[in-house]
């Protein structure tokens, strides 16, 4: 059953592993762009390092955003045909979702099998000044932790009905909106702001998006 699980979740979203295969295969090689030369000077070093961090923030984004299509296509077909298919599957609902989460996960391999190859090719391809290393096995290791963990909580909200994910967005927008008008009223009260730095930042659960995001560092 994973194998035809697998196989039907491949055809929904094989454009877009392919694309974000490609795109996190060109990231860590684009990355590198300055790093020609071993004998550099401290200010030259700092402006190296300046771009690749530049470069860093796209990283996540990247994560993110791949893991929210492939969440989205894996249950788009279940509500469009208003799950009668996984209801008739003579297995338990706990064993479908998983088969389904398991699939989208192994999809996902694929775009961090690509961005540590590109990272093997960037690092060794590079010439690094002395004092600097590159890490293109933690910066996969990053990424792919990143891509699990926005897919497992953007999963589960793909899962829910198309009035429960509204419900959410709604809620988050009026929050926004509050927040908004609280800034422009000039009244000290930060209701976002808190609760961001609780999940962005150690140990909330978003943590590992923060941070930097380098390929070649001290």
């Amino acid at each position: 059953m994973f194998r035809m699980i697998l196989f039907t979740q491949w055809k929904w979203a094989r454009a877009v592993v392919a694309l974000g295969a490609v795109i996190a295969f060109a990231l860590p090689v684009l990355s590198v762009g300055q790093f020609g030369r071993e004998q550099a000077s401290r200010w030259e070093v700092q402006a190296m390092l300046s771009s690749i961090q530049s470069w860093g923030v796209l990283y996540p984004v990247v994560a993110g955003l791949l893991a929210l299509l492939i969440a989205v296509l894996t249950w788009s077909p279940d509500h469009r045909g208003r799950h009668v298919y996984a209801l008739t599957l003579p297995v338990p609902r706990w064993h479908y979702v998983l088969g389904r989460f398991g699939a989208g996960a192994l999809l996902l391999a694929a775009p961090v099998i690509a961005l540590w190859a590109g990272a093997l090719i960037a690092a060794a391809a590079a010439s690094i000044p002395p004092g600097l290393q590159a890490y293109p096995t933690m910066l996969a290791l990053r990424f792919s932790l990143a891509v699990l963990v926005a897919y497992a909580l953007l999963f589960a909200v793909a899962s829910a009905t198309t009035r429960t994910a509204g419900y959410v967005l709604g809620v988050l927008a009026a929050l926004i909106l509050v927040e908004v008008l609280l800034s422009v009223a000039d009244v000290n009260v930060h209701i976002l702001g808190p609760a961001l730095m609780r999940v962005f930042l150690w140990p909330g659960p978003l943590e590992i998006f923060t941070g930097r995001w380098m390929l070649i560092d001290v």
